[in-house]
């Protein structure tokens, strides 16, 4: 009799042990689904015919591959992913003249390889590591005919604004509610994401974390001001293209567009603010420079850059002129009047050149650095909370200034 019972409790207790086991793992699974992806190696070899990227991730990773011409690139679009290896370990060699790799947005990241010359994706694939060492993502590229390349880029169904999980809908987000009575402020956080912009000199700090300190904490201040609203355009570490970027400032119904940026020369001896406004031709070859290197944030964030036809771009930079310029340049007048004496000013401080992120046709906008993290004593300011509220209490007088005149006086 007990025989037969110690029996059944034995395939019961077989039967509990093997469904707990099937939960535990489903529990497993659905965490690592919602959990971002761990690219924990890299290594790259090969030469300028044929050139293979392996990529370790600690959970297997869904990816698409697509390709941007103008400059070349391939995409590689990815679930959100924290890169854990060392930037040595990919390094650009073989058919690659660059590599980025970052978020994009929330639930998504991208690596975007900048191609030497037309070339094809001939393997792409997820193979299985050991167990317990995850698996491993295969890509093999090899030249192709530019005709065959361009016809890669047709074929595909993408236009380098998607990316997984999300939409520009989402990015935009609700409109703000903005009384009559209120003005209302942009502030964008240069770079962001997959673009790192540049990076300190002594800590290595990144101009994209230093931008969003900074918008946080202008707009915080412009917040306190009366009559005045501001909102962030970048209020994480995510890429958004700098057409998008005006964008979202023109669908609040912005009244000012601020752009935040802390660039590097090679001349480290050169520090200070500097305002810019936009034009179609640089007031020097510094700001002719400056502009060149921000109007590539697209190009690091895989994003297709299409020209707009000759004879529509010349209208809208006549728009802008007769429209909105005269108000972008009394504002950089009004930032470089309430820095003067206060804060640090580079020679010339306003100065002008065709940065893309300032085309918005009807809103008054600046390009301000706030320094270079290419000088010591910019860089240790920059990153100073101190003087970082010193600096935005001075721009938010000089929106003051800008919105009312009369309501300036005497501050």
């Amino acid at each position: 009799m007990l025989s037969p019972i110690l029996g059944r409790l034995g395939f019961f207790t077989n039967v509990c042990i093997a469904a707990i086991t099937i939960m535990v793992f489903s529990s497993v699974a659905a965490m690592a689904a919602n959990e971002p992806l761990i690219a924990y190696a890299a290594r790259i070899a090969g030469d300028d015919a044929r050139t293979r990227i392996v990529i370790d991730f600690d959970h297997k990773p869904d990816f698409a591959i697509h390709y941007v011409g103008r400059p070349n690139r391939v995409v590689v679009d990815l679930s959100e992913t924290e890169f854990g290896f060392k930037d040595t370990d990919l390094e650009p060699r073989g058919l690659f003249s660059a590599i980025r790799y970052g978020r994009m947005g929330e639930g998504s990241s991208r690596i975007v390889l900048r191609a030497k010359r037309p070339l094809k994706v001939s393997r792409a694939e997820v193979i299985e590591n050991e167990p317990g060492k995850g698996y491993r993502l295969v890509i093999d590229s090899e030249i192709a005919p530019e005709e065959a390349f361009a016809e890669l880029i047709r074929q595909q169904k993408w236009s380098g604004a998607e990316k997984a999980g999300e939409g520009k809908a989402d990015r935009i987000g609700p409109s703000i509610p903005k009384p009559d009575n209120i003005f209302l402020v942009a502030v964008d956080a240069g770079h962001g994401g997959i673009d790192a912009g540049a990076s300190g000199q002594v800590t290595k700090v990144e101009e994209k974390t230093v931008t969003l300190e900074f918008a946080r904490a202008l707009a915080d201040q412009l917040n306190r001001q009366p009559g005045i609203r501001a909102f962030l355009v970048r209020d994480k570490d995510v890429f958004i293209s700098l057409s998008e970027r005006v964008t979202i400032a023109r669908q609040q119904g912005a009244n000012l567009f601020i752009s935040l940026h802390a660039d590097t020369l090679r001349q480290k001896d050169i520090r200070g603010a500097t305002v810019y406004t936009i034009s179609d031709k640089a007031s020097d070859s510094l700001a002719a420079d400056l502009a060149a290197r921000e109007n590539l944030s697209d190009d690091i964030g895989g994003v297709e850059l299409k020209s707009e036809p000759e004879e529509v771009t010349d209208i809208l930079v006549d728009f802008t002129r007769r429209e909105t310029l005269a108000f972008s340049v009394k504002l950089a007048e009004s930032v470089v009047s309430s820095f003067e004496g206060q804060i640090k000013l580079i020679n010339n401080p306003h100065r002008h050149a065709g940065f893309r992120v300032l085309q918005a046709p009807d809103v008054p906008s600046v390009l301000l650095e706030l320094g270079f993290l290419s000088n010591k004593e910019d860089e240790k300011q920059l990153l100073d909370p101190e003087w970082r509220a010193k600096v935005t209490e001075r721009i938010a007088k000089a929106v003051q200034a800008f919105r009312s005149p009369d309501l300036a006086k005497g501050g």
